[in-house]
Parts: C-alpha cells; structure tokens; sequence
C-alpha cells in the first residue's frame, strides 16, 4: 500500500469527497487537533487504534478504521476523554462533532483516501 506521509489529501465516503489532513509521522499523530478551534473537513491518524481528547477544545466524531479502511466503529467524544482502542483498527478519523453523520460515515462503510502517501 505504501508509506504514509503528513500531508492534505481527499477521503471519500459513499460519494462525498471530504478535505483530510494527514498525520503519518509520530509527532503530527500526537498534536493532532490539540490547541485548535476546530477543523474543516477531516484529521487521519495512521497508524492509530485509539484516541484521547485532553487539552482539546471542542468535542469530536472519531471513526475506527480497519487496515482496509472500513469502518469499525464512529463514537463522539467530548473534550477530556479517553477513548477505548479498537483492537480492528489501523487508521483512525476525527471530525467536528457531528460531521460523520452527513458524510454517511458508518461501520461498515468503506473509505478511500486519496493523497499523501510516499
């Protein structure tokens, strides 16, 4: 499949494309959304089973991908939480709260993300 890489990219769910910021190296993965307002579009975590929200300032959808990048799991977390680790999941996706659900995000669902790979 290739090396990820930080960068912006494309992820696409049911036939909607979504901005998507990457964060593949170990420190993009550990700033994440960490000191922001919020976000436009998407975060991927890769390679990530599990998120905290401490120290973030609003609350998050947070989709569990497996390796094949089908939903596992979406919750919503509130600011100060640690989320359980899916054993499934390789990628993680973080949104503003309440965006997954207009994108169709569900388990189940396959997603594509196209950009930032080495």
């Amino acid at each position: 499949m290739g090396s990820w890489v930080d960068g912006r990219g494309v992820l696409e769910v049911a036939g909607v494309e979504v901005p998507v910021e990457v964060a593949a190296s170990y420190r993009a993965r550990t700033r994440g959304l960490l000191g922001r307002d919020g976000i436009v579009g998407a975060l991927l975590l890769t390679p990530a089973s599990g998120v905290h929200t401490f120290g973030m300032r609003f609350a998050i959808d947070v989709a569990y991908l497996s390796r094949d990048f089908v939903v596992v799991d979406v919750c919503t977390m509130r600011p100060g939480r640690l989320g359980r680790p899916r054993l499934r999941a390789r990628h993680v996706v973080e949104a503003e709260a309440g965006a997954m659900a207009g994108w169709g995000l569900r388990p189940g669902v396959r997603v594509r993300v196209g950009g930032a790979r080495g």
